[in-house]
């Protein structure tokens, strides 16, 4: 990375840097673009040439959020299951409480003033959606060992998987929220999501990989 290069990412990073703690004292609806830019000591036209909207300074990591999924089944080993290796990279976040995914003093807060904003409610949700679809995007072009594998490019299986994976990796993120702020502690959260995520994800891995000639009892394809 060049000189410019390395400027402009210590820019952008002081940007966001002024803009989140402006957020979370007075709320995202609140502050304005224009005093985001006095705080870090920029133009107004500076801020936007970095950040195109408001929201994209609240989330201002979300393209690598949106591409982690994906980069996970792209980049596994040969041979490993997508699934286990997902579930192992959320449960190594969780272990040691990476500040992402919520085990940090200031994310009550931080999930407080999203749900407090209409905009950061919906751009948070097109955010789940992106992810999803680079998870589908991933599995297609490197998809699990099954009995009975994808067929074409356009097989559902994909789309099928990746709504079940990143729903399953979505639900967990927001029952670690929902325990710590109803008062329960980041770690005592933690290790309960921890072990309903590797149920939750262990039954995917076993039902993905199981005989495709074994009938479900509760799962009947119509006649």
């Amino acid at each position: 990375m060049g000189l410019r290069e390395i400027k402009k990412q210590q820019t952008r990073t002081a940007i966001a840097g002024a803009a989140l703690p402006l957020f979370l004292k007075h709320g995202f609806d609140q502050v304005t673009v224009a005093e985001v830019a006095r705080q870090a000591g920029v133009s107004t036209n500076t801020v936007f040439n970095y950040f195109p909207t408001k929201e994209d300074l609240f989330f201002d990591r979300q393209a690598e959020v949106e591409g982690h999924l994906g980069a996970l089944v792209r980049n596994r080993a040969p041979g490993t299951c997508p699934v286990e290796t997902i579930c192992n990279d959320l449960l190594a976040a969780l272990r040691h409480d990476d500040p992402t995914i919520g085990l940090h003093p200031d994310a009550p807060r931080f999930w407080q003033v999203i749900h407090d904003s209409a905009a950061l409610r919906a751009r948070e949700r097109e955010i789940s959606e992106r992810a999803e679809t680079a998870l589908t995007t991933a599995l297609a072009e490197h998809p699990p060992n099954t009995a009975n594998g994808p067929d074409p490019a356009d097989h559902p299986m994909p789309a099928l998987l990746a709504g079940a994976i990143a729903g399953t990796h979505r639900a967990a993120l927001r029952e670690l929220q929902r325990r710590i702020l109803s008062g329960e502690s980041p770690t005592d959260a933690r290790d309960r999501v921890a072990t309903a995520a590797f149920q939750a994800f262990n039954l995917l891995c076993s039902g993905l990989h199981a005989d495709a000639n074994q009938t479900s009892q509760e799962l009947r394809l119509p006649q």
